[in-house]
């Protein structure tokens, strides 16, 4: 599972996903990309699953690029505490993801019908609704 090596802080508050993605929203790896169309956060265990997704899909052919990394702590209070006491313990870490961002990038020896196949399966993964885009089409439905 994905998470930070270190922390300069343990815990961080849960901002806003407001906006478009500035950065990572080209394909610039691959021949193929997995372009996210919400904002959410995505999580260590829903990124691992789409990899698996896409390398069972592919017959381990090709190349799966991962473009989005879990580095912000998600906290949870335990189950019936009261009020006060402080903040919970870091539960899971996960990626914030912006509409626009390319999250998952494949190709090299692998057939177009076999990519397709291998990021869609990877979209029933996520929480969000998601595209395929090769390099060319990235922006056009702006």
């Amino acid at each position: 599972m994905l998470m930070p090596k270190r922390y300069k802080y343990r815990k961080q508050m849960r901002g806003r996903m407001r906006g478009k993605s500035l950065r990572g929203a080209e394909v610039h790896f691959g021949d193929y990309g997995l372009q996210a169309l919400e904002p959410a956060w995505i999580t260590s265990r829903q990124i691992e699953a789409c990899r698996r997704a896409m390398v069972r899909a592919m017959k381990r052919r090709g190349k799966v690029w991962i473009r989005i990394f879990p580095d912000k702590p998600i906290t949870k209070r335990a189950a019936e505490s009261r009020m006060g006491k402080g903040k919970g313990a870091v539960e899971f870490y996960a990626a914030v993801v912006k509409p626009g961002r390319i999250m998952f990038e494949i190709g090299g020896d692998v057939p177009e019908s076999a990519a397709m196949e291998a990021l869609r399966l990877a979209s029933y993964k996520l929480p969000i609704k998601t595209k395929v885009v090769r390099p060319e089409e990235v922006g056009e439905s702006e």
